[in-house]
């Protein structure tokens, strides 16, 4: 047996531990990889932070400064260099102290404060779906901020992962938010870059908040009969270990649970129960050589019946983040299944901790060595990134191409070309998907495709181990809109969507054009009065376009619906409108219908019109506007302030006489505590039993169903009408989107007039 390899722990220290503990435990962790090194600039970076944080606090009540302590101490598990544990330990004073950048790189270097800035960057990053754009945009400058110094985002990681092990501390909503926007972003970012100690962990957390009851029913199950399970790993380890001494292979073997958002990916992918999922535990096996790994694996399917289908070979073949590793399940005497892992020492550091395993920044400053090729390979995926940032004027579309490209739910296929390169394509990919991966000009000149040297359609599904040839023509017309709905990988998409923008700009202006002009007639508004530059131009920020004419062709190709263009100009119109009202005589009718409250209902949050507060009005049942939603008031004649949803029908067609009733107003109270009514109409496939899952949805949210009803059209197409009470704009958006997850729902609308 080898001597055995130092494990790589990402530290959690105990909670109120003081912060002089702490920093005393992250100069004794640093001091095992660095023993040499001056520390000076540590220690400076901890007194210049403890200054900076000493009056502030965490909402634990502990002081501030035990969080970047904590942050310096997760990137030194990680074995970064000095500059960056010194700015994980300042990576909050710009941002919430009053010292400046200019000030850090005086009593630091360039470099120290580059990466405070990058981090102070990223932190405006806000997924909340009421800031789409802002989000979209913040996502743009983190890849960016990237770029400049990868170790910008390992800082950004261990800033989160220490977050989200206090998030117990914050309010449920920003839990929630968090771990989702952890889970989304930061868990995919750690497994590109090959961290799996910080992945892993992320993981588990964000799933503890977002899925407690799936968290804690894992927790006890992996945990039940564990101690029979221990001393099983025990045996096998013990066995092994034996089995390849004897055979003259040296090796450190370890046993091991899986984490438990692997576990229920697997459920979730494979739609099985905890109990049918084979490798719930695993053995990993390290080794000195290359050959080694080949030879304990052929050792461990000589010692236990492997199961088939069940080996991947990630050495020959290694994941996108370069992960290397041979992975088999096999069964052991009792019948039991396990997974063995099989690597070299470096492999597994670098599975371990990914590119910070290598990373000692040779591209500035530093050593001054080059990075390797192997280390440039893993940053070919962040420059694809920043590839479609460039290409992709449309902010909300990139980060659709980002989330899709990071899906953890994503698994897999590896295919072939004909001269033996590898590429790896989501799992479910087809020949465009693979045309696509070798160039973008093979994907846009594909006729045909072979598979094995036979011919198959374009929709064909690789598997694993196809080779593939694509055939090509000079006299290609180029993509058709219909691969979209069979491509797979997030870049084929992307480069489709380009080519159709590039080759077609000019025919979508042309066609967005016609499209918004018949909708706005439609609404009764010619489109020449809605076109106002300004009215423009609070579209153009609304969907986070770079101009007038990226609108009109977005239109045009289907990537923006007319009817949300029109009802933005629509909606800009009318706030002119209401600005130049006759305030007094609208005033004077609020007046008379303030003596008459019996006619009217009080507002149950409260309702501000013109400024003045409390108010008494009643709620339009055309559009039943619920808190969150933008509203306008009307004044009608004998009844009082009727409060509409900007986007009412009934709103955008009143008549050119009638607008001079419009009224601005707006929510003054959260719509927390009060319930509004409000309706739904849910498009479905007709099938049996559509409306049970339905109303089951509703009344495991405790939503009390006020009215139903259902017709179906001759299409075998049904529309549910429901009616029911709401707290507020955000939680009515949350039922929706659970309710578009019913098996056959294919769109959902609300009344609006």
């Amino acid at each position: 047996m080898t001597e055995k390899q130092e494990e790589i722990v990402l530290e959690r220290p105990a909670d109120n531990t003081p912060p002089e503990k702490l920093y005393q435990r992250l100069i004794e962790i640093v001091r095992k990889y660095r023993p040499s090194e001056d520390l000076s600039m540590i220690e400076k970076a901890y007194e210049v932070a403890k200054k900076q944080h000493k009056d502030q606090k965490r909402k634990s009540g502990e002081p501030y400064i035990i969080h970047p302590i904590c942050v310096a101490i997760i990137l030194a598990d990680l074995q970064m260099d000095r500059e960056t544990i010194a700015a994980g330990l300042l990576h909050d004073v710009v941002e919430d102290t009053g010292m400046t950048l200019q000030e850090l790189e005086k009593e630091f270097n360039p470099d120290v404060a580059l990466l405070v800035d990058g981090v102070t960057k990223l932190t405006q990053i806000n997924l909340d779906v009421d800031k789409v754009e802002q989000q979209a945009e913040n996502l743009r400058k983190m890849f960016v901020s990237m770029a400049k110094d990868i170790r910008v985002v390992i800082i950004k990681l261990a800033d989160r992962l220490h977050n989200l092990r206090t998030l117990e501390y914050q309010s449920p909503e920003k839990r929630k938010e968090k771990a989702r926007e952890s889970l989304d972003i930061y868990s995919p970012l750690a497994d590109r870059l090959g961290i799996s100690k910080i992945k892993i962990e992320m993981d588990d957390l964000s799933l503890k908040y977002l899925e407690p009851d799936v968290y804690y029913d894992l927790v006890e199950k992996v945990h039940f009969k564990r101690e029979a399970r221990e001393a099983r790993i025990g045996h096998i380890v013990k066995d092994v270990s034996k089995y390849l001494h004897d055979r003259g292979v040296e090796a450190e073997i370890k046993g091991r649970v899986k984490h438990f958002f692997s576990i229920y990916r697997k459920m979730v992918n494979q739609n099985k129960t905890i109990d049918q999922i084979y490798d719930l535990f695993a053995i990993r096996i390290i080794v000195k050589t290359l050959g080694d790994c080949y030879a304990s694996l052929g050792y461990i399917h000589k010692m236990y019946h492997p199961i088939p289908g069940r080996f991947k070979d990630y050495i020959a073949m290694p994941k996108a983040n370069m992960y290397q590793s041979l992975h088999t399940t096999v069964i052991d005497e009792e019948g039991v299944p396990f997974e063995v892992q099989i690597r070299t020492e470096e492999m597994h550091r670098t599975a371990e901790v990914g590119i910070a395993a290598h990373w000692k920044y040779k591209e500035q400053g530093g050593s001054g060595e080059k990075a390797s090729e192997a280390e440039l390979a893993k940053m070919n995926w962040l420059h694809q990134i920043l590839e479609w940032q460039n290409d992709e004027t449309d902010s909300k579309e990139f980060m659709k191409l980002v989330k899709s490209d990071f899906n953890l739910f994503n698994d897999n296929v590896y295919c072939f070309t004909p001269s033996g390169d590898v590429k790896n394509l989501p799992f479910g990919s087809c020949p465009i998907d693979f045309a696509y991966a070798i160039h973008s000009a093979v994907g846009n000149r594909m006729v045909g495709a072979k598979v094995n040297d036979r011919l198959v359609p374009i929709e064909y599904i690789l598997k694993n181990g196809d080779r593939v040839e694509i055939i090509t023509s000079q006299n290609s017309r180029g993509p058709s809109r219909d691969w979209l709905k069979i491509v797979k990988s997030t870049q084929a998409r992307n480069k489709i969507n380009q080519w159709f923008r590039h080759e077609q700009k000019d025919e979508n202006i042309d066609r967005g054009k016609e499209l918004l002009d018949r909708y706005a007639k439609s609404k009764g508004f010619g489109l020449g009065e809605l076109t106002k530059p300004e009215f423009c131009d609070a579209v153009i920020r609304r969907y986070s376009y770079q101009d007038w004419n990226a609108i009109l062709a977005s239109v045009g190709r289907g990537g923006l619906k007319e009817s949300q263009v029109v009802s933005k100009l629509i909606e800009m119109r009318q706030k002119e409108d209401s600005r130049n009202l006759d305030d007094e005589a609208v005033l004077q009718n609020i007046e008379e219908l303030s003596k008459k409250p019996e006619l009217i209902r009080k507002s149950k949050s409260g309702i501000i019109v013109k400024g003045i507060h409390d108010l008494a009005v009643r709620y339009a049942k055309c559009c039943s506007p619920v808190p969150g939603d933008e509203i306008v008031g009307f004044v009608t004649r004998g009844r009082g302030i009727t409060v509409h949803r900007t986007d009412c029908i009934n709103m955008m067609n009143l008549p050119e006489d009638e607008r001079a009733r419009l009224i601005e107003a707006e929510w003054q109270g959260s719509g927390d505590k009060e319930t509004y009514a409000t309706e739904l109409q849910i498009f479905t496939n007709n099938r049996v039993g559509q409306i049970v899952d339905i109303t089951k949805l509703l009344a495991d949210a405790n939503i009390d169903i006020k009215a139903l009803s259902s017709r179906v059209g001759k299409n075998e197409k049904a529309t549910i009408t429901v009616s029911f009470d709401i707290h507020n704009k955000e939680e009515l958006a949350a039922l929706i989107g659970k309710l578009r997850k019913i098996n056959g729902v294919l769109d959902i609308e609300r009344a609006q007039g």
